[in-house]
């Protein structure tokens, strides 16, 4: 009976060790995973603190832009008739504007009634054949950046304005 009670406790002793080894293994697998997984790439960072001490990024950096990127809502959409081969058709289109940092924001802000004009004398020079192609709607997207971004310049000595960006489009 001694013998038994013996042979059951050694057969305890290997359950726990095989439990805590799996636990052992369980921990190092999640703290490797969470390493790669959450680990950023340093010469990223080391790229965007170079630009911003004046020296040079390395070549991966080149295109990344720096800054948070931030969306400026206009908030009423643009609702115009835009003239066709067969017919006018109307258009709705709903814009965001993206800029990169605060300060951007707010020169985006101040100005977005010069803005908002600018768009509109875009978007009513459009043709409705060509906004029925994705093609067009790309077009059309590329010239409103490139007008924005040519008001601005004129108006606060930068691009403040990255990216135009159509929320919502509705042809009838």
């Amino acid at each position: 009976m001694a013998e038994e009670e013996l042979k059951i406790e050694e057969g305890g002793k290997k359950g726990k060790m095989m439990i805590i080894i799996i636990v052992a293994v369980v921990i190092v697998v999640g703290a490797a995973a969470a390493y790669f997984f959450l680990g950023g790439d340093d010469s990223q960072s080391s790229d965007i603190e170079a630009v911003e001490t004046g020296g040079t990024p390395t070549a991966n950096a080149g295109s990344a832009k720096t800054g948070t990127a931030l969306y400026v809502a206009i908030a009423r959409p643009f609702v115009l008739n835009v003239p066709g081969a067969s017919r006018e058709r109307l258009v709705e289109i709903k814009v965001q504007l993206m800029v990169r940092g605060s300060e951007n924001e707010e020169i985006a802000k101040s100005h977005l009634t010069s803005i908002r004009g600018t768009l509109l004398q875009v978007f009513s020079s459009s043709n409705a054949d060509d906004l029925v192609t994705e093609a067009g709607k790309i077009a059309l997207r590329e010239e409103a950046v490139r007008e924005v971004q040519m008001k601005m310049q004129e108006l606060a000595g930068a691009d403040v304005v990255e990216e135009v960006l159509f929320t919502g489009f509705v042809m009838q």
